[in-house]
């Protein structure tokens, strides 16, 4: 296993970033919302002549401020219907209470029939709109326990504490108000309203925006600011750029993460992904678990060991993409509603191929919904073409979930769940092996191993056929989502135990042992 206190090459903001980008399929706004005010509120801090400390700050903030958004997003789903649309609609309303108060009757109960509906807003208006400052203080409260989890500071937590606080004292906490509202929370509660109405009509349009919640939502001396420099503010940060602003502009006193800061801060982005519906609770790290479990079984090395467990603590972070009114439906899925599904492992996939240090992580973590006759997704790779690290994520996956309560479905046994796994090997939608790995890792009996030549286990069998055919180490890396490194340190085992030293004498062992028959029916 890596040294844990070695560099992993992965810096915090690189985490931080993933959970905005998260956030933002959570919104319903594209993958470089938050990252763009981020940019803004910290250019916006240093032209007013904010101190250190607070632009520092501003930073965490303004790029943890949505993160919460997920966390009610099982309630507000009951009341509103598509939770996805109803944030995003909420950019475009009117700032007035009286507008406010209109959209939100007018989206509640929109995916029910018109008398529920009618319930649904009644019921609204009778507890003065209880369950929408719930969702707001759970949104609060996951907001400052994630900074605080990463140890970003008092100043953070508390800001993060206020992200519904209005400078008229209406918002939440109840009462604050004003200059007692912390700096970086205003500062970044206005960028993230003037990055959408920037983007989407033009710096003037956000400039009258923003002058419309002069005074009610946010402070009327930092509005005037910032509409001074708006012009200014924006300028070169289109979407490919606002990554290189942010990662770059990392606040001092934060070097790369060592390697148990790392697997703490995956671990913070299972528990993020898995806040998405109740149903989904504890599900990210228990998959890990089995995953790692099941790689250890089948004779994986530590290194890629340590990437299937990261792999699989990420794999469903794009979860956020998809309404809860369809995660937690507790009847069938029309055809639409099952292709939207199917796009959470692509959103995972954009995710951690945006994410930096955490790109070496996406084809194994997108991949856990693949399947062996090229019908499952988000790419439709067959055996042959998935990983050997997605091949057991997947099944680790498909394992855990049937133990796991649904909302069509109750959970299944250990039993049924290991028979319907089996069942799923047979016909070729999972493999045979990694299936084999999983029950095993979950104390099921399983058939013994099968031999191969020279003691070879799968991972070697696979490096072999495609050094065989002459694939380098990066190639052979990309196909099989391991570094290049990792493929030398298997090629060296490899001659070792066949007693060659040449790719043509590995050709012809693979050859005369039949491994590249075996290895593509195994896999086909």
């Amino acid at each position: 296993m890596p040294d844990a206190t070695t560099g992993s090459g992965t810096r915090l903001s690189e985490i931080v970033a993933a959970i905005a980008l998260a956030a933002d399929l959570g919104l319903g706004q594209p993958l470089d919302h938050v990252l763009r005010s981020c940019v803004l509120a910290t250019r916006f801090a240093g032209t007013i002549g904010a101190s250190q400390d607070d632009r520092d700050a501003t930073y965490w903030v303004t790029m943890f401020l949505t993160a919460g958004c997920t966390s009610a997003s099982f309630e507000l789903s009951q009341v509103f219907g598509d939770d996805i649309a109803f944030r995003a609609g909420i950019f475009d309303a009117d700032p007035s209470t009286v507008q406010v108060l209109r959209y939100l009757l007018d989206h509640a109960g929109r995916n029910r029939g018109p008398i529920e509906r009618m319930k649904v807003r009644a019921t609204l208006l009778a507890s003065r709109m209880t369950t929408l400052q719930q969702s707001f203080l759970a949104h609060c409260a996951v907001n400052a326990r994630l900074a605080g989890r990463l140890n970003l500071g008092e100043a953070v937590v508390s800001s993060l504490w206020q992200t519904f606080a209005r400078w008229d004292g209406k918002g939440l906490p109840k009462g604050l108000r004003g200059s007692d509202i912390l700096l970086p929370v205003r500062i970044a509660n206005i960028a993230n309203v003037a990055e959408v109405r920037e983007r989407e009509q033009g710096v003037d349009a956000s400039r009258a925006l923003l002058r419309r919640f002069s005074g009610t939502s946010f402070d009327p001396k930092l509005i005037d600011a910032w509409c001074a420099a708006a012009g200014d503010l924006s300028d070169g940060i289109d979407a490919g750029a606002s990554w290189d602003h942010v990662v770059g502009n990392e606040p001092r006193g934060r070097g790369p993460l060592d390697e148990s800061e790392l697997d703490g801060a995956l671990e913070l982005l299972a528990d993020y992904a898995d806040l998405k519906s109740p149903y989904f609770t504890g599900h990210s790290r228990g998959v890990a678990s089995l995953a790692a479990a099941a790689g250890k079984h089948a004779g994986l090395p530590d290194p890629e060991l340590t990437t299937l467990r990261r792999a699989a603590l990420v794999h469903d972070i794009g979860r956020n993409g998809v309404p809860n009114d369809i995660w937690d439906r507790p009847g069938p899925l029309t055809a639409t509603e099952m292709e939207r599904v199917r796009l959470h492992a692509y959103y995972t996939d954009r995710v951690l191929r945006r994410a930096g240090g955490l790109t070496a992580l996406a084809a194994v973590g997108s991949s856990a919904h693949e399947r062996g006759g090229g019908n499952g997704y988000p790419h439709g790779l067959t055996a042959t073409s998935t990983p050997l690290l997605g091949r057991l994520l997947g099944a680790a996956d498909a394992y855990h979930a049937m133990l796991e309560d649904r909302p069509h479905r109750r959970p299944l046994t250990r039993d049924a769940a290991a028979a319907e796994l089996r069942r799923m090997a047979r016909s070729g939608e999972l493999d045979g092996a990694a299936t084999d790995a999983v029950l095993a890792a979950g104390g099921h009996p399983v058939r013994r191993k099968p031999s191969t030549p020279g003691g070879l286990t799968s991972r070697e069998v696979e490096v072999l056929i495609l050094t065989a055919r002459g694939g380098t180490a990066k190639a052979v890396g990309l196909r099989l989502g391991i570094t290049p490194k990792t493929v030398g340190n298997h090629i060296e085992r490899i001659y070792m135990k066949a007693g060659i030293s040449t790719r043509a004498e590995a050709a012809m062992f693979a050859m005369q042992h039949g491994l590249v028959r075996d290895w593509q029916t195994a896999e086909t």
